[in-house]
């Protein structure tokens, strides 16, 4: 099953990725089922179709293989449950700033990049937590310098820039501080695949990413995930239709409870964020 991107994507740099760019079905893609579709089409930007925003910057959640087809977790996960809606799935792909633009916009049914769930977000958004994002380090295969978060202290550390991760140690720095502790350096990069170069180049002892960008690397036997699951938080589905909050909920809820959820889920080491997979009403 693949998608093919209508621009083009290269093999060294995301950044081709800033432009919008829309994501059509190649004839061998996944179709939704011969049913009737469980959102009715008022609710939808195009009939019978699932128009999802994303962001395939980040591998194994959501990335372009050389080719171009779109690949990761959150693609998958798109796919089923616009199946099991009798929807087509469509992706475009775009930068995290137009994303809730464009869902207010009507240029797109649902933002599949993982949003974090945030308070401020509850209050313009529907959103459904379904992924549990927590923070990984990352050293070079061999070396157990990095056993606890202590451990960091003084070290020499590379992240994406601007992202949870970079805001996460920057917090940790604070505290380090206050303890006496050495505080980290840390080299910021515009995504994950230069922040583990910065690694692999030996000018930083340690990446920061997420859990299974980290272990994929590790699977890969290019690293070694010293510590994981550091502030967890959970992603989302998001949305601002309740009709179709409440179809991509109850797919969602038919695949946890048929097996298939958490089978994808765990086939990229990634945890359910807390929930029964329901829709968060917008927040007063």
């Amino acid at each position: 099953m693949t998608l093919t991107a209508t621009s083009r994507f290269t093999t060294h740099s995301f950044r081709a990725l800033l432009c919008s760019v829309a994501v059509a079905l190649t004839a061998n893609s996944v179709q939704a089922q011969d049913c009737t579709p469980r959102i009715a089409d008022e609710f939808l930007v195009e009939p019978a179709t699932l128009t999802m925003a994303t962001s395939p910057t980040l591998p194994p959640m959501a990335y372009a293989d050389q080719t171009g087809a779109l690949k990761g977790l959150r693609i998958e996960l798109g796919i089923e449950i616009a199946k099991r809606l009798c929807l087509t799935p469509k992706y475009i792909s775009t930068e995290y700033a137009t994303m809730i633009p464009g869902l207010q916009s009507d240029r797109w049914d649902m933002v599949n990049a993982g949003l974090f769930v945030t308070e401020a977000r509850r209050k313009i958004l529907l959103m459904i937590p379904y992924e549990s994002l927590a923070i990984s380090i990352s050293t070079n295969a061999g070396d157990t310098s990095i056993t606890k978060i202590d451990d960091l202290a003084g070290k020499t550390l590379s992240t994406d820039i601007g992202g949870y991760a970079e805001r996460k140690m920057k917090e940790l720095n604070v505290e380090f501080k206050d303890r006496g502790l050495a505080e980290m350096r840390l080299n910021l990069f515009d995504n994950y695949a230069t922040v583990y170069q910065a690694l692999r180049a030996g000018q930083v002892e340690a990446a920061v990413s997420i859990d299974p960008v980290a272990k994929q690397y590790q699977d890969r036997g290019e690293f070694t995930q010293a510590l994981s699951g550091m502030y967890a938080t959970p992603g989302s589905l998001s949305l601002l239709k309740e009709d179709v909050a409440a179809g991509v909920s109850t797919a969602l809820k038919e695949m946890k409870a048929d097996g298939s959820f958490d089978a994808l889920m765990n086939s990229y080491g990634v945890i359910q964020a807390p929930g029964d997979l329901s829709f968060l009403p917008f927040a007063e």
